[in-house]
């Protein structure tokens, strides 16, 4: 892909949606920076804070005062919490000088709609240092299709084309993240309502293994997740939330209020993912996933399906406080941290310079996390010189356009085939050709998924459900047991306008794993030529997120074609 080198100038009407002209250049800073504070990722960010490079209380006033600029137009926040976001970031800022390492010092993140704060996830991230700046848009009320976001100004729009919908639910994380706002939101995923938006916004977007983590689904299609720039974000995140998980106790996963309390140490209770310097040395090892953490009261998550058509909203301002001309000493702090940032990433990560500005392919980024080697009094000597030690093979993969039975269009599902190709062709992951008739085919899971969701018809027969679910698991595990990954497209269509996906079911290649339980993630696997991105959705055996992360990073040193 191609940078954009002159973005048209764009002034949205009152009352208007923004037009199809809308690009994501149009979202950087000025002028645009892609070795700027929005490229940096999450671990690098928390590495200059860590470092003395940035302070959190400035690059939380950078995200601040970008927020304000794009937000009228993007309605990707339903609330932005200014005041509150700076005095966290002044404890963020306490707790390092303090000598406390944070594994996300100062990163400032979106979370998932109003009670967002309150999620076992966010609060894991909060202890680890992230700095929250706003509760990000979910559907609103009116449509039974969830793939799309009502902010406090309007709808949230896709950064790529604003004519078009960013998916959902997670609609404003995704696209706060794509347009360089924050460089990570959380997210729940109950029917793909982390991997659509990830697709259809250009971003990365991890679904956990259901159970895994808590969740306040009480029918246990959803589960926790996060969207991200970068792949390595991912991982971070999921190290943390995984950490805490195994340290605390039964967590509030559910809905609440918004909780603004303090976000010192104490946030997560017996957090495992903040300490000293020196307990954290060397902390950057895989982990192993945990067991299930105790669900909470339940929200329900609808289908991205046909229905009622929705109307444009009109583009306005989210509530702030405290950003932008009133607070020159803070604006200051903004460019300050912007022109260190663009330093940073000239020094740290030349080769994204020539790369796109478009927020869909970042360039893998260099592990930020300092990590301390084992002293050389605990190391054996060894008898003769060690020999190398073998690459691990590539892990085997499973591409299917369709699962079987979902109904797609020919234009994502070959962008996301050409993707798949170039994957394998780069050694990061090898291809099971299977025989025609042995190729994957799972029952469309629409029935049991709504029988469990829905109020079932009077003449439903609930054992037709169950069959279904444990059919598809059969199937699964007899493909899991040849085969690491199963690759599809993340969608079987486009983003599709305000006005709703028509009859289409966006949900039909995803939905499936949310039965399963699977964990999932999206990747970005190119643009199509109506400029809208799409997406390569990776599905791995229960409990093995760092096999889909660890392909994801891989995944963002293959370059796309240009377009």
């Amino acid at each position: 892909m191609q940078p954009r080198t002159s973005p048209p100038s764009y002034s949205p009407t009152p009352g208007t949606l923004p037009d199809a002209g809308f690009p994501p250049d149009r979202l950087s800073l000025s002028p645009p920076s892609p070795g700027g504070l929005p490229s940096l990722s999450a671990e690098r960010i928390a590495a200059g804070v860590r470092g003395g490079e940035f302070r959190a209380v400035e690059v939380v006033a950078a995200a601040l005062a970008r927020i304000e600029r794009v937000e009228p137009v993007l309605c990707a926040f339903v609330e932005v919490w200014a005041e509150e976001a700076l005095a966290w970031a002044g404890e963020v800022d306490a707790r390092v000088a303090g000598g406390e390492w944070l594994p996300l010092a100062g990163v400032p993140i979106g979370v998932k709609g109003r009670n967002g704060r309150r999620t076992a996830a966010a609060r894991a991230l909060v202890a680890a240092g992230c700095v929250p700046v706003g509760a990000t848009s979910v559907p609103g009320p009116g449509t039974p299709w969830q793939t799309w976001g009502q902010g406090s100004g309007g709808r949230t729009v896709n950064p790529w084309r604003a004519d078009r919908t960013p998916g959902g639910s997670s609609a404003g994380s995704a696209a706060a993240v794509a347009a360089g706002l924050v460089p990570m939101a959380t997210g729940s995923d109950g029917a793909g309502s982390v991997r659509i938006p990830a697709a259809w916004c250009g971003v990365v977007g991890l679904k956990t293994t259901n159970g895994h983590l808590p969740s306040p689904d009480r029918t246990g299609l959803a589960a926790p997740g996060v969207l991200t720039r970068h792949a390595s974000d991912a991982t971070a995140y999921w190290r943390c939330v995984a950490a805490a998980d195994a340290s605390q106790g039964p967590a509030d996963g559910g809905e609440g209020n918004t909780g603004r309390e303090g976000l010192g140490r104490g946030a997560v209770s017996g957090s495992a993912v903040s300490g000293s310097r020196e307990e954290h040395s060397g902390r950057r090892g895989r982990q192993t996933p945990v067991s299930a953490g105790t669900a909470g009261t339940g929200a329900t998550e609808a289908a991205g399906t046909a229905g009622t058509a929705g109307t444009a909203g009109t583009a306005g301002a989210t509530r702030t406080a405290g950003i932008g001309a009133a607070h020159p000493t803070r604006a200051a702090e903004a460019r300050a941290v912007e022109a260190r940032a663009a330093r940073a990433s000239d020094a740290q990560e030349p080769a994204r310079l020539a790369e796109s500005t478009r927020p869909a392919r970042p360039e893998s980024t260099p592990s930020a996390t300092p990590t301390t080697p084992p002293s050389a009094d605990r190391l054996p000597a060894p008898d003769h010189a060690p020999s190398p030690p073998h690459a691990p093979s590539p892990p085997l993969a499973v591409w299917s356009a369709d699962l079987g039975f979902a109904d797609i269009d020919s234009g994502p599902a070959a962008i996301a085939h050409d993707a798949v190709l170039r994957l394998a062709d780069a050694g990061v992951v090898r291809l099971l050709v299977r025989r025609t008739d042995d190729t994957l085919c799972l029952r469309d899971p629409a029935p049991a998924w709504l029988a469990l969701r829905a109020t079932p018809a009077p003449d439903t027969d609930p054992r037709a459900a169950q069959d279904l679910r444990a059919e598809n698991d059969r199937r699964l595990a007899a493909l899991f047991a040849e085969a690491d990954l199963i690759l599809t497209p993340t969608t079987p269509n486009a983003p599709h306008g305000h006005e709703g996906p028509g009859d289409r079911y966006s949900t039909s290649l995803t939905w499936a794993f949310n039965l399963s339980g699977h964990p999932a993630m999206s990747i970005p696997a190119g643009v199509d030529p109506d400029g809208c991105p799409v997406g390569l959705q990776l599905v791995a055996r229960h409990g093995e997120e760092e096999l889909l992360l660890r392909v994801a990073e891989a995944a963002e040193a293959v370059h796309a074609p240009s377009a």
